[in-house]
């Protein structure tokens, strides 16, 4: 198996563990006490976990797009997991661990924008 096979298949496999995390998170929110950091979380995870999938079946043509979705996805994952544990402990997993992961994010959607500006992958085969 091939690195960028790994990472084809890590963006598919964080792209259902994102939507499903986005729906239960939202559920959550939904039925308890302050959902300001359940919504949140919710909201980044329902809105990446398309965007995983979308660079999934992009990756023959979108040269950036093996990159773009590490960063999208490990920077949705660091900020979602750092703001359910704000909501669960009122403590994050390390400091400034939320905004990394916004960071990391910012540079997937740049990294998908650069992607726009380059010719696409010569088709294999």
């Amino acid at each position: 198996m091939t690195f960028h096979s790994v990472i084809a298949k890590g963006t598919l496999l964080l792209a259902g563990l994102l939507g499903c995390a986005g729906v239960g998170l939202a559920a959550a929110a939904s039925h308890g006490g302050d959902a300001h950091l359940l919504g949140s979380a919710s909201t980044m995870s329902l809105a990446h976990a398309p965007a995983l999938l979308a660079l999934y079946a992009a990756y023959g043509r979108l040269r950036t797009a093996p990159v773009a979705a590490l960063l999208l996805g490990l920077g949705t994952l660091l900020f979602v997991i750092d703001l359910v544990c704000r909501h669960a402990t009122s403590s994050g997993i390390f400091p400034l661990a939320a905004p990394i992961g916004g960071f990391a994010m910012m540079a997937g959607w740049l990294a998908v924008t650069v992607g726009a500006l380059m010719p696409p992958a010569p088709a294999k085969g």
